[in-house]
This record gives structure tokens, sequence and C-alpha cells, in this order.
């Protein structure tokens, strides 16, 4: 079932967002080499903190960090680890935060010193396809034609998507109704209507599309060893059209 926002309700998720994108900000600013994921996931459970925020999923089915973080072939939900970042790795923060009781979800990727060209491709591809998703977010629409948009321009570019993981509506809980894939046909799925709130993340990999799970359960990797790196925003279909609650 779709869960329809008020007007009121999307500003509560706009602050949410609107601390989020903050967060990134400053992850960009300290991000280099040397520093380790984990560090990273200590400044983000400070920041919140400190900003009257939680992260939401900490303990979620388990989950033990504040934090996604996804290095190089990491897909997705990649524990933070105490392994050093190098100059060319890429990486993935992930994160879910809670702002009096309203979540805003939004990932970004970020490079470490000087990246490959094939690095450079698939992040700006990478970010780019998550925009087209979003200029078909408008009333009338249907989630099919945010899919379609991003698997056409990613593939036109060399790149798979990954199917396995998806976009969702979100609120007071992580995961609602619709969900959003990033690859697939125009003009299917559920229509897009005014008060819906989801969240577009496509993932991209320079090899094949193929996922392989790591022991832990969680860590999402590619199973040919390529580049993976995934950006995502929060946005509300609006009767003025999309309006991104995660905007850094």
């Amino acid at each position: 079932m779709i869960i329809y926002k008020s007007k009121r309700e999307i500003e509560k998720m706009n602050e949410a967002g609107t601390l989020l994108a903050e967060c990134h900000k400053e992850i960009k600013k300290i991000i280099k080499p040397g520093m380790s994921t984990l560090e990273i996931d200590a400044f983000v459970e400070r920041f919140l903190k400190k900003n009257g925020a939680t992260p939401e999923q900490k303990g979620y089915q388990g989950y033990p960090f504040a934090t996604c973080a996804s290095v190089n072939d990491v897909i997705c939900h990649g524990f933070p680890n105490k392994k050093k970042l190098k100059s060319g790795d890429i990486v993935t923060i992930d994160m879910v935060v809670n702002l009096n009781g309203w979540l805003a979800d939004s990932a970004w990727s970020y490079t470490v010193g000087e990246v490959s060209e094939k690095a450079r491709h698939l992040l700006e591809v990478t970010e780019k396809s998550l925009y087209l998703g979003i200029e078909q977010a408008v009333i009338g629409n249907r989630i099919g034609d945010i899919s379609h948009a991003i698997q056409q321009y990613a593939e036109s570019e060399g790149l798979s998507v990954v199917r396995e993981f998806i976009g969702h509506g979100i609120g007071r809980s992580m995961h609602e109704d619709p969900q959003v894939p990033h690859a697939g046909p125009k003009g299917t799925g559920p229509m897009l209507k005014e008060g819906m709130v989801l969240t577009i993340e496509p993932m991209l990999n320079t090899g094949k599309r193929y996922v392989k799970i790591d022991e832990d359960g969680w860590t999402a990797r590619t199973f040919d060893g390529s580049l993976s790196t995934q950006y995502e925003h929060t946005l509300a279909i609006t009767k003025d059209g999309p309006l991104i609650l995660t905007a850094q």
C-alpha cells in the first residue's frame, strides 16, 4: 500500500533530508587517503547526534553501523571497517536519517585522491542517470518511466544496471511501497501521484550486472570484481514536479 504524504509531512521529511545532505557535504570535506570507512561512520554518528537525529539503519535487521560504506567492487551494504582508503578508491556512503520520526535516505559516491578515467566515467554516468530518472518522476508518469530512463542511458554508456537492489517509498518507515527498479520498460508499474515520496538509487557497474553476497550476509559485490557505484536521492512527487528532499 502506498502511503501518500501531506504537504506538512513532506516538509518534515525535507528537514531530515536537509540534515542528511549537510552530512554528505561534511564527508566530502574530510574523506582522504589514509582514512578508514569506520572513521567516516563514527563521524556520521557524531554529526547526527549533535543535530538531534539518529541513523535509522543502525540495528535494522541486525545491521550494526550508522552507514553503509561500499568501496570499489562493493555495490551496496558494505560494512565500515578499519582498512585505510588509498588514492584511486571510489567510496559510496549510504545513510538513512531519522529526524523527529521522519526519514530521508541518500547515498553519495566519493573519490579518494586521483581516480582512473574508468572510475570517473562510472561516477559521472551513475550520477547523471539518477537525475535522468528524477526528471521522469512527475504526476501521470509511471515507475517504469524512471526505470527505463536510467537503464537506457546507463547501457548507452557501456555500463550495466544492478537489478537486485531498488528504490522504494519512504516516510516513517525505511521501506514502503512502491518499489522503484532501475531497469525495465517504460509505461509500466504504479502511476506517480502527488504526495508520493520515494528514493531513486541506481547502482551501475563497469562490468556485468551480476551480484554476489559476502559471508556477512550484507555486503554485495560485483560478481566479476568490476567497479560499482551508486547515487541516491529521496524525492517527493508534487504538482510542481519532483522535489528533491536530500539535495546538496
